[in-house]
């Protein structure tokens, strides 16, 4: 039998930051910091630099991962970038990084479900490893750009999209890593939030809007509470899925938008708060990229999983998407 096992983190993030203060003056009308901080928990974010692409977020995060887990590029089999902020429309953004990082054994592709892309793809990848001989290590990156898209005179979604990218090294194991996985989706939202230019369905941005450039929108209002209905119930059927209980799980991960709505789920869940880790207060929402750094950062202070804890990844992006899945630590 094969099995995948996480064998290294990386991260990175850009080194400009903009604190809750610059939209403040921007938007001199309302209270950017007071809200932001009462109702999502974000305090700064940090933007990419004019000439860095998502493929270069990837790159350093890749390199960091290769690192510490003592590979060279050579030695992947395989690259998935999990954005929807790519480099082109077309080719791959994951063939860009490859091409970056010099990993010319390595086959590659995109997963785009939004924010629940890197969870889908970490999954992807371990399905990959289990199932094919030849394939002993892979890279999967979460990388998000998103604020080249962000229109700043509109402050719902300027103050709220962050730059960033996370990766994890998944290598073949004799003994479990990856144990269950689950994904849901609720395609009547598909037209509530997205970048809805660039496509077949609408191939140009009219010059009229936003100068031509595409922009992240929100279109239509999701129901505020709807993470909170959907995830436990995800939660619930994963951990279902792998024969464990909640209280098994040792390191819950989420979607780091929402602070709020993490301290929600673990009440509800009724798991202490001292079984996550959350990165939205200094980084911003960094979308596909965020739950691989918050995983990092958590590594990084000493607060994340111990060799043999049961890690869960839990994400939901534009689409709805939403992505659940659950780890035996081996580092």
């Amino acid at each position: 039998m094969r099995y995948a096992q996480i064998l290294s983190t990386g991260r990175y993030v850009p080194e400009k930051c903009l604190p809750n203060a610059y939209f403040d003056e921007l938007f001199p009308d309302r209270d950017i910091d007071g809200w932001l901080v009462a109702n999502v928990g974000i305090k700064e974010r940090h933007v990419m630099a004019p000439e860095e692409t998502t493929s270069d977020l990837a790159l350093h995060a890749a390199h960091q991962a290769l690192a510490r887990a003592s590979l060279q590029p050579e030695d992947l089999g395989l690259i998935i970038v999990a954005t929807d902020t790519p480099d082109y429309l077309s080719p791959a953004t994951a063939t860009v990084l490859q091409h970056k990082l010099g990993a010319i054994n390595a086959g590659t592709f995109d997963i785009n479900c939004a924010c629940a892309g890197w969870v889908t793809a970490v999954e992807t990848a371990a399905r990959f490893i289990a199932t094919d001989d030849e394939l002993d290590f892979a890279l999967v990156v979460g990388a998000y750009g998103m604020t080249r898209f962000v229109d700043y005179t509109d402050y719902k979604t300027c103050t709220l999209f962050a730059d960033g990218a996370g990766a994890v090294i998944l290598g073949a194991a004799k003994s479990p890593g990856f144990l269950a996985g689950q994904r849901v989706a609720f395609g009547q939202f598909y037209d509530a939030l997205g970048i809805y230019t660039g496509g077949v369905a609408c191939p140009v941005t009219p010059a009229s809007e936003n100068g031509g450039i595409p922009r992240v929108q929100f279109v239509k209002r999701f129901p505020p509470t709807f993470n909170a209905e959907n995830w436990p119930r995800l939660i619930r059927h994963t951990v279902a899925k792998a024969n464990l209980t909640l209280d098994e799980i040792d390191f819950y991960l989420f979607t780091q938008l929402n602070l709020n709505t993490i301290k929600q789920i673990m009440k509800i869940l009724e798991q202490p708060l001292t079984k996550t880790h959350w990165i939205m207060d200094k980084w911003g929402y960094t979308g596909s990229a965020c739950i691989p750094m918050a995983l990092d950062d958590a590594i990084e202070q000493g607060r994340g999983p111990k060799p043999g804890d049961l890690v869960l990844f839990c994400a939901s992006g534009g689409g709805i998407s939403m992505a659940c899945n659950i780890w035996r630590w081996q580092r």
